[in-house]
């Protein structure tokens, strides 16, 4: 007797779905892997060419090569998204220094908020000042958006990633999108 094993295909969450509005859209991001990364301040060098990518230690900033990107989120943690889908945590094998990578592409949903409206969708339930002098191209910052943690990335002057827990996609994507029409009215 033979069995066949099927393999399932995992869609991603909300696919496709867009709202357009005159001053603001709101895009579902596309599949990225995404690493959770803690390292003490001794291991930032290593883990940092592991990754290809210089670890930002500043509060608020971010660092940015070829489709990845590394968020500060505190003093030895950050958020590391790949476009491309590399697999983040399999660079770090070579590290023999302590750190601690946590593969959380699944766990994370994000989405792009991107118009000159695109501050102030975002405002409608974040009580940051992302003015570009307060907030500008590059910052980040893990914060609310109305009951909801995001980390909120500045990608360009009129365009944020807007990143949240799986669980909390479609409430995320409902707001913003709501947002993006009451500020165009």
């Amino acid at each position: 007797m033979t069995m066949t094993v099927s393999q399932a295909t995992r869609r991603p969450i909300l696919a496709g779905r867009q709202t357009t509005t005159p001053n603001a859209t709101v895009t579902v991001a596309p599949p990225a892997s995404r690493l959770s990364l803690r390292v003490p301040a001794g291991t930032v060098a290593a883990v940092s060419k592991a990754l290809g990518i210089e670890l930002p230690t500043r509060p608020k900033a971010s660092a940015s090569a070829n489709g990845r990107h590394a968020l500060w989120l505190g003093p030895d943690e950050w958020l590391v998204i790949d476009e491309s889908g590399a697999d983040l945590a399999g660079l770090l094998g070579s590290v023999a220094d302590f750190h601690s990578a946590v593969d959380v592409s699944h766990r994370n949903v994000g989405f792009i908020v991107s118009g000159t409206g695109a501050a102030m969708t975002i405002n409608a339930g974040c009580p940051q000042d992302l003015s570009l002098a307060a907030f500008p191209v590059g910052a980040v910052s893990r914060t609310i958006l109305h009951k909801i943690e995001i980390v909120l990335y500045r990608t360009g002057e009129a365009e944020f990633r807007v990143e949240c827990w799986r669980s909390f996609a479609d409430y995320a994507f409902t707001f913003l999108s709501a947002a993006a029409r009451d500020g165009s009215s």
